[in-house]
């Protein structure tokens, strides 16, 4: 991975130089061996803190919103993940083309930082793929300006077989007993801080307000109850149904380790069954299954 990171630092440093952007945003080291957090670099003379390693997790797209208003060019790096998440800013209109430069990688997977953490250092080379990334089946960035060139057949071979295991999850719990079930999600809610960190990470949760900063609306209240933990869990759910990437930052920045990507697949399974197959954040023209009305649709809940 070294080479593309040396390509990552000299063409930051290079559209930086040039004023051909005002910030290149993309990851550096964080305090631990296993942490390479988001960077946001202005300056030419800071691009080698860049870096290209097994640790750089973080779905950069949703940053993208701090920025929306600005006039200036940013340039971003892209995984796969990162990619369908600017795909789904396009769609959303949250985000004007022109003003972003992308620079594409691909990505043979990260590997699961809190297992690192658990393991130390000395056993580097046994920390397992992150859970986001063992079904994925675009770890090549679907949309981009130029692609720094590395050999990605490790990336093309685990994006091969991803679709099998894809559901898996989901199929566990549907083979469950209905009290199973409710025991499955009750268990999981309960635990629920309500910290909105999934929310937070989500590029397709990019309304300019959302529904659960506003109590008053009456629709949801402040306090820590199950019910209103799996209202909240249902509700963010339905919102990005047909609109979920598939990245897996909901449930990787959870502090409980709440199965949110659970719920949100069989939404996606639910949905494929319905409409079609459709994949949100790979084709900027195509229209979400929820997101148009045609006469001959399901209508399965009569």
């Amino acid at each position: 991975m070294s080479s593309i990171q040396e390509q990552m630092r000299a063409r930051a440093r290079e559209l930086l130089t040039r004023g051909e952007v005002k910030m290149v945003i993309g990851w550096e080291k964080g305090t631990f061996w296993y942490l390479s957090p988001p960077a946001f670099i202005t300056e030419p003379q800071d691009c080698d803190r860049l870096v290209w390693d097994e640790f750089c997790t973080n779905n950069l797209a949703k940053y993208l919103l701090d920025y929306k208003l600005a006039e200036e060019k940013i340039a971003l790096f892209v995984k796969g993940c990162d990619a369908r998440g600017i795909v789904r800013l396009l769609q959303d209109n949250q985000i004007d083309r022109e003003k972003v430069y992308l620079i594409g990688i691909k990505c043979p997977g990260v590997r699961d930082g809190r297992q690192a953490a658990a393991l130390g250092e000395e056993r580097r080379s046994e920390v397992p793929l992150a859970e986001k990334c063992r079904y994925c089946t675009h770890p090549e960035p679907v949309i981009y300006d130029e692609l720094l060139q590395e050999d990605g057949g490790a990336a093309i071979r685990e994006a091969a077989g991803a679709q099998e295991g894809r559901f898996a999850e989901v199929a566990r719990v549907e083979a469950m007993s209905p009290d199973e079930r409710y025991a499955f999600w009750t268990g999981a809610y309960d635990r629920c801080l309500r910290c909105y960190a999934c929310r937070n990470i989500c590029p397709a949760c990019n309304c300019r307000e959302c529904i659960f900063d506003r109590s008053q609306s009456g629709w949801c209240g402040k306090q820590m109850s199950r019910s209103e933990n799996m209202f909240f869990a249902i509700t963010r759910a339905m919102h990005v149904a047909g609109r979920c990437i598939e990245c897996g930052e909901c449930e990787r920045v959870c502090p409980e380790g709440l199965p949110i990507m659970a719920l949100n697949k069989k939404i996606i399974k639910d949905l494929n069954e319905l409409f079609g197959e459709y994949e949100a954040g790979v084709d900027l023209e195509a229209r979400p299954p929820l997101g148009q009305y045609k006469l001959d649709d399901p209508e399965e809940f009569h």
